[in-house]
């Protein structure tokens, strides 16, 4: 199953309640958040009715290893790091985690208390238009694989 990366761009000031309910159940509750989801017909509808204010693509092994790494909490605010996956989960490393996780043998809720929101940076650069669609060359909606290029820039 290909894991999806979604990212919250815009607040939820003046948006419908249905749609800021979507983005709560999501579990994007802030801007600059991300979560990873299944590519699933009940997940695309939630995304459809957010699309205004989010961004997703298929998110590559490499941006999910870099996630994991560089952004991946535990309870308590602490950074996920290579001991807690070994002596928690049956993986030796991050990155085999990452490798299962992407190829869809293993799911994220693998790692016990693992936070399931990354909170990342304001990309480098900015975003480009947070108003427009991507393919009218803004920041909304789907973008495919150069959801690695954004998540570069926000880790």
């Amino acid at each position: 199953m290909v894991k999806l990366a979604v990212v919250r761009v815009r607040g939820d000031v003046g948006a419908r309640q249905d749609v800021r309910d979507t983005l709560r159940m999501l579990g994007l509750t802030r801007v600059n958040h991300c979560v990873l989801i299944d590519d699933s017909p009940t997940y695309k509808g939630m995304l459809q009715e957010a699309k205004d204010m989010i961004t997703w693509g298929e998110v590559s092994r490499d941006a999910l290893e870099a996630l994991l790494r560089k952004r991946g909490r535990l309870m308590g605010d602490k950074r996920l790091s290579d001991e807690y996956v070994k002596s928690n989960t049956q993986f030796p490393s991050i990155s085999e985690f990452a490798e299962a996780v992407h190829s869809g043998k293993a799911e994220l809720s693998a790692v016990p208390g693992l936070k399931k929101v990354f909170r990342l940076r304001p990309p480098s650069k900015g975003y480009e238009a947070t108003k427009r669609s991507f393919k009218d060359m803004g920041s909304l909606g789907y973008r495919g694989e150069k959801i690695n290029e954004l998540l570069a820039r926000m880790i």
